[in-house]
């Protein structure tokens, strides 16, 4: 095993309706409200963008390394949860990158994206985890 990374994060509840996690020098608004609010991600909604970011990370790390050419890339995510008990029982995504690599490059880097990505490699052991990569047309 490598060297092992930390991580922390504190959240705090400000009312009935949201609470807020900080990390370094960010804050960032939850959905903590039982009815639901439109202008915060709610506990499933942030795991599904934790993957999204785990995957855009992972693109600024490999497509250097793969020397590909990328002039943009976009993470469309679907969590299905099932009720009880309550967990996410799939998660679909589907990656869109502009580019004009192959279909060959363009399979090796998501590929790459997988094998070595944190939070997709612990969100695969713990549900389904299907994803798709095409090319923006």
């Amino acid at each position: 095993m490598g060297m092992m990374l930390e991580y922390r994060v504190t959240a705090r509840r400000i009312d009935s309706h949201g609470a807020q996690a900080e990390t370094k020098a960010a804050r960032l608004m939850l959905d903590t409200d039982m009815a639901g609010r439109d202008d915060a991600f709610n506990p499933a909604e942030m795991l599904l963008a934790s993957l999204a970011a785990c995957l855009l990370k992972g693109a600024e790390r490999v497509t250097p390394m793969l020397n590909f050419d990328l002039r943009g890339i976009e993470v469309s995510l679907h969590g299905v949860r099932q009720d009880s008990p309550p967990k996410m029982v799939r998660i679909d995504y589907e990656i869109v990158v502009d580019t004009d690599e192959t279909d060959q490059r363009l399979d090796l880097l998501h590929r790459n994206l997988r094998k070595y990505g944190t939070i997709s490699n612990t969100l695969a052991e713990a549900t389904e985890l299907v994803g798709t990569i095409r090319r923006k047309v």
